[in-house]
């Protein structure tokens, strides 16, 4: 199931950004493990001073997808689309893969 939920969060994410990294399908809860929500927020981090990922999470803030590394220009019109299209923002700490 957590592998269905990040692969449809990748593939959105593909046709915003025309490549997107699959990143965690499932989740640590409680000491075990659980597939990754099926909510689906959009969530931008600086990696360094000239590039950014957009991020597809979960509502505990999983990453379920990734862009590869973007210029902070052409990640920001990536995350204004989307949320302009209808992703609400993630504001909480991403569990991304760096």
């Amino acid at each position: 199931m957590g592998q269905q939920r990040a692969r449809k969060s990748q593939h959105k994410l593909f046709t915003y950004s025309g490549f997107a990294f699959l990143t965690k399908i499932v989740k640590q809860v409680n000491g075990g493990f659980e597939p990754v929500g099926e909510k689906e927020l959009v969530a931008i981090e600086d990696i360094d001073n000239d590039n950014m990922l957009v991020i597809i999470c979960d509502e505990d803030g999983y990453a379920k997808a990734q862009t590869k590394p973007l210029s902070n220009e052409e990640a920001k019109k990536i995350f204004e689309k989307m949320i302009i299209e209808g992703f609400k923002e993630f504001r909480g700490m991403v569990k991304a893969i760096k």
